[in-house]
């Protein structure tokens, strides 16, 4: 099926289905920046509360030797600013060990905290399925969120006997509405945002990134043309930009109770 197909079938009506609060899932600063940021900068711009989940510390990215005793450091203030620039002020750090992230039972019952506490209308975590288009997309640590993540939505989240712990200290079982993918294979898009109108809060939040992104001109012209093919693969006119999604529907209407 085309991307454009996809899109007609997309699960999510906007204008049935109301989005308060998203809680977002990336591996690395800088990740989020580059999935989903313009789509982020319209939810917080309609005044949907966002929040971030960074699962690593980013310690072995960037490309100074020099810079190895403060990376850490500085990928934290970066993501934060960055975080800003399109309304996320609250952000949530795993500590995991940036390139050795798995879904272990660990991180899977940390998710399922995180997401029993905020109890969001929207998780937005990268795809668990390698892109071999753009294998850059698919990073392990990457794949790693998406894996852990989807565990941890379905069933562990709202089974009430899972994790026990959680239970016993206040954090009730919850049923997630949407869970939506970024940095997937194309044929799972089913969801196109527009996002023309913050493309320049988008850039500003990645150029943020400096220690990752030492060619700032050709990682601008990089996103800027993988936006406006992703608006015509969606089908949206010309000279629009977009970012896609495979949106998936954790618990609505038709959804069977039962782990």
């Amino acid at each position: 099926m085309s991307t454009l197909a996809a899109q007609a079938h997309s699960p999510l009506d906007p204008n049935q289905h109301r989005i308060k609060r998203v809680l977002c899932f990336a591996a690395h600063p800088d990740d989020i920046d580059f999935g989903a940021a313009g789509t982020i900068a319209a939810w917080t711009a309609a005044g949907v509360q966002v929040s971030y989940c960074i699962m690593t510390d980013g310690d072995a990215g960037g490309f100074d030797p020099g810079q190895r005793d403060e990376i850490v450091r500085l990928r934290t203030e970066e993501q934060q600013r960055a975080a800003a620039l399109v309304g996320v002020t609250d952000i949530y750090y795993l500590h995991q060990r940036d390139g050795y992230l798995e879904p272990s039972h660990e991180v899977i019952r940390e998710v399922v905290r995180l997401i029993r506490q905020l109890r969001p209308d929207v998780v937005l975590a990268m795809h668990p399925e390698r892109n071999w288009n753009r294998i850059q997309k698919s990073h392990p640590d990457h794949l790693a969120v998406g894996e852990a993540v989807t565990r941890a939505v379905y069933p562990a989240l709202e089974n009430p006997f899972a994790y026990p712990e959680l239970a016993e200290a206040g954090l009730a079982a919850y049923k997630l509405p949407w869970l939506w993918l970024y940095a997937g294979p194309e044929e799972r898009e089913n969801h196109v945002v527009d996002v023309t109108d913050h493309i320049e809060g988008k850039l500003a939040a990645i150029h943020v990134h400096v220690s990752q992104h030492p060619d700032i001109e050709a990682m601008d012209r990089t996103v800027r043309g993988l936006m406006l093919r992703t608006a015509e693969r969606g089908g949206l006119p010309a000279g629009r930009s977009a970012e896609a999604f495979h949106v998936v529907t954790v618990n609505g209407p038709g959804t069977i109770a039962g782990f």
